[in-house]
């Protein structure tokens, strides 16, 4: 979640500070070039829950699928065409409720429907909700940035990683709900060198790791939707790839998931490393502090036993937005992180 939101706020300020550059356009005047905003853009502050282990989007960390340079066009800043657009487009941005900022979106592109601020508010909105913890009217919002921009990795992982939040079991249109995040998660590894709106002379650094950000969360993601179908050697790779993007700040709920996984494939040894990792990581008190101790128990003891548990291991449960009950004491199946 806050990782989402920080990613979010950091290419907001970035797109804003081009904005800010980039005047409106006269009628029957060439755009002006526009300096390039500075390399250190202030992220919003949010207003989220902090989460542990959250990929800092201010720090680079090693990939293990590098992400180069930008590639395509050179970046040109989102302009408004007549100074009524961007005076409609500021009135929409001042806007503090994302709620408004999102009627303000849908009104802005009624009336601009070419403009090129329009997804701009999307995103404001985006972000906005997923501050608030309104995974629904994020994915609402992020779904109408992704219609405008569809190679856009920001708000492709939003959708992706949000609905993996709230699909549930039960849920009638669940198949298709995966469907969906797994698809916008491969869009946005696919388009993670091309899609991204990235003014010159940001820091390549600070570039690097919002890309790192995004990849780890992709892959997260993928690892999530593989438990779900029981494929837990994909899901091993996905958490794996997800856990070396976020090294400069690890994330419990990964090295948990990439734990249960090779326990769920009888890798217990490799499970215990990973599930002493998140307890390593995780936060005093918190839901991922309970279950890598759980886990860490049970493997603990197959380890020292090598043997098989008397209760097979089981496929992970979905996935929530709210903290999971904890396994019974004693029991010998591993605890499913959410």
């Amino acid at each position: 979640m806050r990782s989402r939101v920080t990613i979010c706020a950091v290419l907001l300020a970035w797109a804003a500070a081009a904005v800010a550059q980039a005047p409106a356009t006269q009628p029957g005047t060439p755009s002006q070039s526009t300096p390039a905003p500075p390399q250190s853009a202030p992220a919003a502050q949010s207003t989220a829950p902090p989460t542990q282990g959250t990929p800092a989007a201010a720090q680079a960390t090693p990939t293990p699928q590098p992400a180069t340079a930008q590639a395509g066009t050179a970046y040109k800043p989102p302009q408004a065409k007549t100074k009524d657009e961007f005076e409609a487009y500021k009135a929409g941005a001042a806007l503090t409720s994302p709620d408004q900022v999102l009627a303000a979106a849908d009104q802005f592109a009624q009336k601009y429907p070419s403009s090129e601020l329009k997804q701009l508010l999307y995103v404001q909105a985006m972000n906005g909700f997923a501050q608030q913890n309104n995974s629904e009217k994020e994915i609402e919002a992020a779904r109408k940035a992704i219609a405008i921009d569809p190679h856009d990795p920001n708000p492709l992982i939003h959708v992706a990683s949000a609905l993996v939040e709230v699909t549930r079991d039960n849920d009638l249109d669940k198949e298709q709900r995966y469907a969906e995040a797994a698809k916008d998660a491969q869009a946005a590894i696919d388009n993670i060198n091309t899609g991204l709106h990235v003014p010159p002379n940001v820091a390549e650094a600070q570039v690097q790791a919002v890309k790192n950000s995004i990849l780890a969360l992709a892959y997260e993601t993928l690892g999530v939707i593989a438990m779900q179908k029981q494929d837990f050697a994909d899901a091993e790779t996905n958490f794996q790839k997800s856990a070396d993007l976020s090294k400069a700040e690890p994330m419990a709920r990964v090295y948990l998931r990439l734990s249960v996984a090779q326990d769920n494939e009888k890798k217990y040894a490799e499970a215990l490393v990973n599930a002493n990792k998140a307890l390593q990581y995780s936060q005093q008190g918190s839901v991922e502090q309970t279950l890598a101790k759980q886990q860490q128990t049970r493997l603990q003891k197959l380890v020292g036993e090598g043997a098989e548990p008397s209760i097979p291991a089981p496929g992970a449960t979905p996935p929530t937005a709210t903290a999971p009950a904890a396994t019974t004491p004693g029991s010998t199946q591993p605890p499913q992180p959410h």
